[in-house]
C-alpha cells in the first residue's frame, strides 16, 4: 500500500516540478508551494480514502464474517489470564467464558480501576485512521471548498480527528501553524483569517470555552490583530473583530467568518448540551460535523453524512468486536443475550459492549443507542443516554435523559436564560443533606442570566415532579427534599474537565460526566458557585 501511494504522489508532482525550474519571485515560489503540497496532499487523500471505502463496503457487507475475524484478532493478540481462549474462535465459547463486566463511573472516579484497559491521549489504531479518512473524504463532498488552502482553522490544542495524519495531508486547508497548541495562538490564526470555511475544535465543550474566552478577552485579541502587522490590512480586520462582538453573541461566528459552513468537533459523552448551546447561539445557522463517535475504548462509530442530522454513526465490523445488548424500556434483563452487528433491529435500543486486544473483558460501556438504518449488514445509530448516570438517594433511579429532560424545562422558563453545562451530585457526597433529606445538588453553568431566584430554583423540582413519578412520590412522602440548584462561574466546568483529564486512566476526548461521585470532582464546581 505503501509503495502504490509513494508512487501516486510522484505522478502528483511531476507535472508541478517542471515549473520549479522557472525564475519566480519569493511569493510566487511559496504560493507554488503550497498549491504543490495540497495537490499532494489531495492526491493521496483521495487514494486513501478510496481503498478505506472499499474496505468498509467489503466488512459491512458480511458483517457475520468480518465480526469473526475481529474476534479471531482479539484472541490472537490479547494478553493475560484469558490467554488459553486464544486457540477457539467461537463465539460461543467467548461468551461462556467471559461474562459481561459492567464499567463503572464511580469506580473510575475513585480509584482509577476500570474493566477496560487504559486509553492513551489519542487513538491511534486502525478504526481511527479509518474514521479520519473517511471522515476527510464525507466532509470535502458535502463542502468542496473545506479543504481548499486556507478553507478550516483548529481553535483548540486537540484535533476532532481521531487520526493524526502526517505530511502531506497536513496542508489541507489549514491556516493553524503545524505544531500549535497554545489556544490563543490558534484562535489568533483563525481570527485572521475571514475566508474560513470550516472550523475544528477537539470537543463541543472545548469550543465552547473558546467563544466564552472571545467575548471575555476580544478587545485584548482585537489590539493583537492590529500589531501583529502593521503592513497587511490587520487593523480592518481588528475593526470587524470588534464590530462582530458588538452586535452580541447570537451569530457571532458567521459575522466572524462569512464564509463558514461548517463546525467538526469529535462527539463523546456529555457533549450534546454544548452543541445546543453553541448552535443556538455562537454558530447559529452552521452544520455541525463529527467524524466519529469515540468511547473510552476507542472509536466506535464511524460518520460518513456531514450533511445528515448529526449524531448518526455506522458500527462497523472492524479493529474493535462490538456486541450490542438488547435494552427494554432502559434496562437488561439479565436472559437476554448480546447480539452481533448484523442481527441488531431498526428501531430498537442497545447498549454497547466492548472487547478489543488489549484486554479480554466484555465490558458494557454504558452507552445507549437505538438503531435508525442500516448499511449493508450494519447498524447506523444515533445515541440516546448513557445508563450509568443516574441519581439514587432514596432507592430512586433517576437517570441523566430524565433529570436532562426536566432541566431542559426548568431552564426553558428562567427568562433569558441558556443552559452551557450542568452537573448533578447526591447531596450526601458533600454532607449537605445534615438536619434535612436527602436531595440533589445541582450544579449549572448559563449564558444571559447572573442570579437565580427562588422561584427559578424552585422550577427545576416541580418539574423534576413532572418528569418522575417515582421521585415525586418520594417528595411528597418527605423523603426526599427538593433539588438545590446553584449557579456556577465562566470556567468551572473547564475547571472540571481538567480535573477529569488528570487522570491516568482518562480517556481521550475525556467524556463528560453528569453524576460527580467523588466529593473533590464536585468541589470544583462547589468553590465556582456565584448564585
Amino acid at each position: 500500500m505503501l509503495l502504490l501511494l509513494l508512487l501516486t504522489t510522484l505522478l502528483l508532482l511531476l507535472p508541478l516540478a517542471m515549473l520549479l525550474w522557472r525564475p519566480r519571485s519569493q511569493d510566487a515560489r511559496q504560493s507554488w508551494l503550497v498549491r504543490l503540497q495540497h495537490r499532494v496532499a489531495w492526491g493521496a487523500l483521495c487514494w486513501a480514502a478510496a481503498w478505506q471505502q472499499k474496505r468498509l463496503a467489503q466488512s459491512t457487507l458480511h458483517a457475520g464474517q468480518s465480526q469473526q475475524q475481529a474476534l479471531r484478532r482479539c484472541l490472537r493478540r490479547a494478553q493475560g489470564p484469558h490467554c488459553p481462549l486464544r486457540g477457539s474462535t467461537d463465539i460461543s465459547t467467548f461468551r461462556n467464558h467471559l461474562p459481561l463486566t459492567k464499567a463503572s463511573q464511580a469506580q473510575e472516579e475513585e480509584s482509577g480501576e476500570q474493566p477496560l484497559p487504559p486509553t492513551s491521549n489519542r487513538y491511534h489504531g486502525e478504526a481511527s485512521l479509518q474514521a479520519t479518512l473517511l471522515g476527510l473524504a464525507a466532509l470535502n463532498k458535502a463542502y468542496p471548498e473545506v479543504l481548499a488552502p486556507g478553507g478550516t482553522a483548529r481553535v483548540t490544542a486537540s484535533s476532532p480527528w481521531p487520526y493524526p495524519l502526517p505530511w502531506p495531508w497536513h496542508a489541507l486547508g489549514q491556516v493553524s501553524p503545524p505544531g500549535a497548541k497554545d489556544p490563543r495562538i490558534l484562535l489568533l490564526e483563525a481570527l485572521r483569517s475571514p475566508g474560513l470555511r470550516a472550523l475544528e475544535a477537539g470537543t463541543a465543550a472545548e469550543l465552547l470555552d473558546v467563544f466564552l474566552d472571545l467575548e471575555a478577552h476580544g478587545e485584548e485579541l482585537a489590539a493583537a490583530i492590529a500589531a501583529g502587522n502593521p503592513g497587511a490590512p490587520l487593523p480592518r480586520r481588528a475593526a470587524e473583530l470588534r464590530e462582530a462582538l458588538e452586535q452580541g453573541t447570537r451569530g457571532l461566528a458567521l459575522r466572524l467568518w462569512p464564509k463558514l459552513q461548517v463546525v467538526v468537533t469529535l462527539d463523546a459523552g456529555g457533549q450534546a448540551e454544548a452543541v445546543a448551546a453553541l448552535g443556538a447561539l455562537w454558530c447559529q445557522g452552521l452544520t455541525f460535523f463529527s467524524p466519529a463517535y469515540a468511547a473510552s475504548g476507542g472509536v466506535l462509530g464511524l460518520s460518513l453524512w456531514p450533511e445528515q442530522p448529526h449524531g448518526l454513526y455506522l458500527l462497523p465490523p472492524g479493529a474493535h468486536f462490538i456486541e450490542l445488548l438488547p435494552l427494554k424500556e432502559g434496562t437488561w434483563e439479565e436472559a437476554t443475550p448480546a447480539v452481533l452487528l448484523a442481527e441488531a433491529q431498526k428501531g430498537k435500543e442497545y447498549e454497547l459492549v466492548l472487547t478489543n486486544h488489549a484486554s479480554l473483558t466484555r465490558c458494557r460501556l454504558g452507552d445507549v443507542v437505538q438503531v435508525v438504518s442500516v448499511y449493508n449488514q450494519c447498524p447506523v445509530v444515533k445515541f440516546i443516554c448513557r445508563l450509568g448516570q443516574t441519581l439514587s438517594v432514596r432507592g430512586e433511579v433517576t437517570g441523566e435523559d430524565v433529570f436532562s429532560e426536566a432541566l431542559g424545562r426548568a431552564v426553558g422558563q428562567w427568562p433569558g436564560a441558556k443552559l452551557l453545562d450542568h452537573g448533578w451530585v447526591e447531596s450526601r457526597i458533600l454532607d449537605s443533606s445534615e438536619g434535612s433529606a436527602p436531595h440533589y445538588e445541582v450544579f449549572v453553568a448559563l449564558k444571559g442570566l447572573r442570579n437565580l431566584s427562588e422561584e427559578n430554583r424552585d422550577k427545576l423540582d416541580h418539574c423534576l415532579q413532572e418528569t418522575s413519578a417515582h421521585y415525586k412520590h418520594l417528595r411528597f412522602r418527605g423523603s426526599m427534599g427538593p433539588a438545590q440548584v446553584h449557579l456556577v462561574g465562566q470556567g468551572a466546568f473547564r475547571e472540571l474537565r481538567a480535573a477529569l483529564a488528570a487522570c491516568p486512566s482518562a480517556p481521550f476526548p475525556p467524556e463528560m460526566p453528569r453524576v460527580l461521585r467523588h466529593k473533590s470532582l464536585a468541589q470544583c464546581l462547589q468553590r465556582r458557585v456565584v448564585s
